[in-house]
């Protein structure tokens, strides 16, 4: 794919989504770090489900290690592998408390070195609280990227975010990894994608070969009830 493709990519999901934005609910730098933290492998719905009742209990690293491990499990017990990023929060906060002065630091590499802080999640922050262009491969991105041929099928999540940082303006990263993101959620889904609605039809090799069938079905000479009937 080159830059002139991409960007009539690009301006078609800008179209489609002008308003796309981190759904996850937060009010500052560190309830993004737990929440983006929370999200792997759940969906931002959930998350922002818990964190309502979360945020108001803990404020600040102090407060997550003030409870027992046990207690802060149970309070977002409704997220996948809640033992390990309640324990994962604990360390973190611990961390920040010892490095950071309690503060989400600002450097990608140092937030890449916070227990369960992974490269996604540090982009996230990076771009959505520091405003440091960045994007950001979740499973949405990637599956979009893959269809759309910006990146081999089977790249890695960082092979992809490579590609997409050369074929994407650096100003537009933060805001494309958002529209990509709501793109993959609401329109090219997973499972039922909207291929026969969708603007990027024409550069889509998968979406073609999920519409022939479909076409195929049109296309068929429909047998009318006499001929049905002669062959009674």
């Amino acid at each position: 794919m080159n830059a002139k493709q991409m960007r009539h990519i690009l301006d078609c999901i800008a179209e489609m989504f002008p308003d796309a934005h981190c759904e996850l609910n937060h009010s500052n730098p560190f309830e993004l770090t737990i929440a983006v933290l929370l999200s792997a492998q759940c969906t931002d719905e959930t998350v922002n489900k818990v964190t309502a009742d979360l945020f108001r209990k803990y404020k600040k690293p102090e407060d997550y290690l003030a409870v027992p491990l046990e207690e802060l499990q149970e309070d977002i017990r409704r997220i996948g592998l809640y033992r390990n990023k309640a324990a994962n929060i604990q360390k973190l906060c611990q961390i920040l408390l010892e490095r950071y002065d309690g503060q989400v630091p600002e450097l990608h590499e140092q937030l890449t070195e916070l227990p369960g802080v992974g490269r996604k999640t540090a982009n996230v922050v990076v771009s959505n609280a520091f405003g440091v262009p960045a994007i950001a491969v979740d499973t949405h991105v990637e599956r979009v990227s893959k269809r759309l041929a910006a990146a081999k099928p089977d790249d890695s999540v960082l092979e992809v975010e490579k590609k997409l940082m050369k074929l994407v303006p650096r100003d537009e990263w933060t805001l494309t990894h958002h529209r990509l993101i709501f793109f993959g959620r609401y329109h090219c889904k997973a499972q039922s994608p909207k291929c026969d609605i969708c603007p990027l039809l024409d550069v889509c090799k998968e979406g073609k070969r999920r519409m022939k069938p479909v076409q195929n079905r049109k296309n068929k000479p429909k047998i009318k009830q006499s001929q049905i009937a002669s062959k009674g």
